[in-house]
């Protein structure tokens, strides 16, 4: 069935260092929710009113890959909680329309390091996201994953809670991937991940956190093969707006410089061919703040 376009939020970090929290290495993101969670809200009210229909948990970085084990351990139910709330309590307020909160579930043991993830300890970390962010979550978004294996160790952490999965994965972005099939960071196909997706079940299947570039033949490739199997999975994008190629580097090891010609018209340009190609859930990544969703909202749902 055909399904209208919904705009996603943005990235969160700069809008946090633009309200005036504070993000260093290693907790990142996750220190805002330790030392200013009012700001946390105001990210999620700032997306809200700038025309996004879903906002994600600021739970990117609640693993003990940022915080450390012991943090994890003794403080990571609590901080996952609160974000959970935070989000909430800014969907809940607004007045004009509802507003979905997603529950992020990001790459455990690093971005873009599939070689790092460990299927054994998986379960552990995924249960105290997931129990804590449980209660206040309309839908949960498994995000940045660089190969299958981390949307399956989602899919089984959710899978009791009765709430759909979207699962987003991350591309191979450098100059060699432009023009070839796209690829998920472990080198999977996206065909293969779209054939994974059609099987499991869940309700959408998006990219982030690669440049523009890249996702139009992502949706083309997912888009096909949903065809081919007779399933009704939505597609989505939300791309970053890195300067430098994202291959070979690590997520969030400093704010990196961002591509000035996707301000304004840039990203909205590669936004419509991303509609165009068949996504009806679109925001932004890294870079792409309030503003930038604000423009979406205008010229998407118009």
């Amino acid at each position: 069935m055909p399904h209208t376009v919904r705009i996603l939020d943005g990235g969160m970090s700069r809008e946090l260092t633009r309200l005036g929290a504070r993000l260093v290495q290693p907790e990142w993101s996750a220190l805002a929710l330790m030392e200013s969670p009012d700001i946390v809200r105001q990210v999620h009210v700032e997306f809200i009113q700038a025309g996004a229909d879903a906002i994600t948990t600021n739970s990117y970085a609640l693993v003990p890959f940022h915080i450390g084990e012991e943090r994890f351990a003794s403080e990571g139910a609590a901080l996952i909680e609160l974000s959970g709330q935070l989000a909430r309590e800014a969907a809940d307020a607004s007045t004009d329309r509802d507003i979905l909160v997603c529950g992020s579930l990001p790459p455990l043991f690093g971005s873009y390091e599939p070689e790092n993830f460990d299927a054994a300890r998986a379960p552990e970390y995924l249960s105290v996201l997931v129990g804590n962010l449980a209660p206040n979550v309309d839908v949960w978004l498994g995000e940045t994953f660089s190969l299958i294996a981390e949307a399956e160790a989602a899919q089984t952490a959710v899978a009791e809670t009765g709430k759909p999965l979207w699962v987003s994965f991350t591309l191979k972005d450098d100059p060699a991937a432009l023009g070839r099939p796209p690829v998920l960071r472990s080198g999977e196909t996206v065909a293969d991940a779209a054939i994974w997706a059609a099987q499991a079940g869940i309700e959408a299947l998006l990219f982030n956190c690669s440049r523009p570039e890249i996702m139009e033949t992502a949706i083309a490739e997912a888009a096909s093969v949903f065809a081919q199997k007779g399933v009704d999975i939505e597609i989505g994008v939300y791309a970053n707006a890195f300067e430098q190629e994202t291959a070979s580097e690590k997520a969030n090891e400093g704010l990196s410089g961002m591509r000035a010609e996707l301000e304004g018209e840039g990203y909205i340009g590669f936004a419509r061919s991303w509609v165009a190609a068949g996504a009806t859930l679109v925001g932004g990544c890294c870079g792409i703040g309030a503003a930038q969703i604000g423009r979406l909202a205008k010229e998407l749902k118009s």
